[in-house]
């Protein structure tokens, strides 16, 4: 296999959303010849494996911007390119078991709110208004915002697949990247299964295999690739209409169009690639007890499939975006954690400005790369890393 070029204006490593959307958004700046590289197939990473949750309650001002932004993109996502990716505003419901838990969100609360959004913040009967069947006394109260949601990732994909290819863009898959080549400091191209491509700039979008591919580079970053399970039930009548999530340990779970529930729990297994991803009966049946004692109404339902991904987690819990100050041209797009596909379309038009040099929008204190470089530890910013 062989390149149709020998030279790019840049190569983005990864066909995710986050790499297909950066790749739309330099090919809409006319900054082409891009070049996109995956050593999988098309939804093989954690684009292909994730609940599809966008919500917009964060900790930090700078995440709810860019969510509030990829909200946006989504609502429009059919108009712009012609797929329906099912975007069904539900809204976002975070559970609190406990008084410390409801203070917590109501400390989220105060700043969604304070940019603009009308986050509610619930007793615990106006949340069994919302999740019908809900085990009394599971829950003391909780945050809602309607405007939060959830797409269907694959046609998301495909819709930014085709889309980027109309433009130009060249998308080969199967192709591991394995380096970069560099001069004085400066990325000159990338080694790749398929052979070298000479560009100016690559674009670090593999997911969870970001650290793996930094390291590749020359470059030691603290991402850490976590394996985390889901699974979807059998189909039963609608009766749930947003994405709830629980603040104790993570337990989130959403009702497809379909009747299906999708969603997942934290189980805590080895760091790293190198196991792949299983899906494993301890998870099966943590899950099932979850979701049986918070809806007893669900004992009995049958489980469909269960499947795995990989989130690319950051110390910080901060996406890492821009250029590594240790060798130009070297671009992060990663440390998404599990929330690439929310913040995918807003997150990626940064990683696109900072190809090309123009001025981002983003703290440096929280997003950049260079935060991890000083002499002391990252602060622990974002912690509502859950669904």
């Amino acid at each position: 296999m062989t390149f149709a070029r020998r030279d790019y204006r840049a190569v983005v490593v990864g066909a995710g959303i986050i790499g297909l959307y950066t790749a739309y958004h330099l090919a809409r700046r006319g900054a082409g010849p891009v070049l996109v590289v995956d050593r999988g197939f098309l939804s093989s990473g954690g684009s292909g494996r994730n609940g599809g949750g966008v919500r917009q309650q964060w900790e930090t001002r700078g995440t709810i911007r860019l969510a509030r932004e990829a909200v946006a993109a989504y609502r429009r996502f059919g108009r712009d390119f012609g797929t329906n990716v099912w975007f069904r505003q539900g809204g976002y419901l975070f559970l609190a078991e406990g008084p410390a838990e409801l203070e917590r969100l109501a400390r989220v609360h105060e700043v969604v709110r304070s940019e603009g959004l009308p986050s509610q913040l619930l007793t615990a009967e106006q949340v069994a208004e919302r999740v019908p069947g809900i085990a009394p006394g599971s829950v003391v109260g909780g945050s809602f915002l309607a405007s939060d949601g959830t797409v269907y990732p694959f046609p998301a994909v495909w819709g930014l697949y085709e889309a980027v290819r109309a433009l130009g863009v060249e998308v080969v898959l199967g192709v591991s990247a394995l380096g970069v080549r560099a001069e004085q400091g400066r990325v000159q191209g990338v080694e790749t299964s398929a052979g070298p491509a000479g560009a100016p700039t690559v674009v670090n979008a593999a997911g969870g295999w970001s650290a793996e591919f930094s390291r590749a580079c020359g470059l030691e970053v603290p991402n850490v690739a976590t394996r985390h399970e889901i699974l979807a039930t059998e189909p039963m009548k609608p009766f749930l209409d947003p994405m709830v999530v629980r603040a104790s340990d993570g337990l989130y779970f959403s009702q497809t169009m379909r009747g299906e529930l999708v969603g997942g729990l934290t189980v805590p297994h080895e760091p790293g690639t190198r196991r792949g991803v299983p899906s494993s009966p301890r998870f099966v049946t943590a899950m099932a007890r979850a979701l049986v004692g918070l809806l007893p109404r669900l004992r009995g339902l049958g489980v469909l499939r269960a499947w795995a991904g990989f989130y690319d987690d950051s110390p910080d819990g901060l996406p890492v975006i821009g250029e590594d100050p240790r060798l130009g041209g070297f671009v992060h797009a990663n440390g998404f954690g599990g929330h690439g596909f929310m913040l995918a379309p807003s997150a990626s038009e940064r990683v696109a400005r900072a190809v090309l040099a123009e001025p981002v929008d983003l703290d440096p204190k929280e997003f950049s790369p260079a935060r991890f470089l000083g002499s002391g530890a990252a602060p622990s910013r974002e912690r509502l890393q859950l669904g």
